[in-house]
């Protein structure tokens, strides 16, 4: 049996449609490419009163915050300006075929010598909530670390209240001896040294809901969080 003239017209101005504006059907779904660029310099930062050189990127520590939503492309050029080799590790990121970018030195790259750059090219997929970055090679994670936030599909909201204020705390530690000496006990069959001081950043706020993206990048320690005569809830681990 024929189609009849009203059917297919409207099937004629449907397919029309879709062909002159393509992007109209795919836009709620298609991600954008957003660009980072990590420098890897030394900086001097003082701690419990001793003044150190340490690895940064961008010379902050912690480092950048990197923010990004479900189905973006991430693309990340490190440069190596120290006399270490680097390589950043995407903690928690599902690299689906694109395992290169994962990070581990001598795993799934050549570390990035002196001089030397590499760029971080991968697609967030089905994840959203609070990860961090940091270095994969030689301890170097005691300070060159920060937080990757990856937010929902644009037009999207959260699977709970939209919070007053989103505040990322990064737990970490430091020594005031140097981190080699950690790497010489482990190798010596001893266990790490032990954290002189915790570091963690918040903001205060009175009588408000407040997202805390918590992330622990200490090097050897497991940390509990809370907040006197507050009720924490959970509602995201790991995106």
């Amino acid at each position: 049996m024929g189609a009849s003239p009203a059917i297919v017209m409207i099937l004629f101005v449907a397919v029309a449609c879709f062909m002159a504006y393509p992007e109209a059907v795919t836009a709620k779904h298609r991600g954008i490419t957003r660009h980072y660029t990590f420098n890897i310099k030394l900086k001097n930062i003082t701690r419990l009163c001793h003044t150190k050189s340490i690895v940064t990127v961008n010379r902050k520590f912690p480092g950048p915050r990197v923010i990004t939503r479900e189905g973006d492309r991430l693309v990340v050029k490190v440069v190596n300006h120290v006399p270490n080799n680097i390589s950043s590790h995407w903690h928690g990121v599902r690299q689906l075929r694109s395992r290169w970018a994962d990070g581990p030195s001598y795993i799934t790259q050549c570390p990035i010598q002196t001089g030397h750059s590499y760029v971080y090219n991968f697609t967030i997929t089905g994840q959203r909530g609070t990860l961090f970055w940091h270095a994969h090679i030689s301890w170097l994670r005691a300070t060159v670390y920060g937080p990757l936030i990856i937010l929902p599909r644009q037009n999207e909201s959260y699977p709970f209240v939209k919070p007053y204020k989103e505040v990322p705390i990064l737990f970490g530690n430091v020594t005031e001896s140097p981190i080699s000496s950690s790497c010489n006990s482990l190798h010596t069959g001893g266990g790490p040294n032990v954290s002189d001081a915790y570091t963690f950043n918040g903001l205060p706020g009175p009588l408000e809901t407040y997202l805390l993206r918590l992330i622990n990048a200490a090097l050897s320690d497991e940390l509990f969080f809370s907040i006197a005569d507050h009720s924490l809830t959970v509602v995201e681990a790991d995106a």
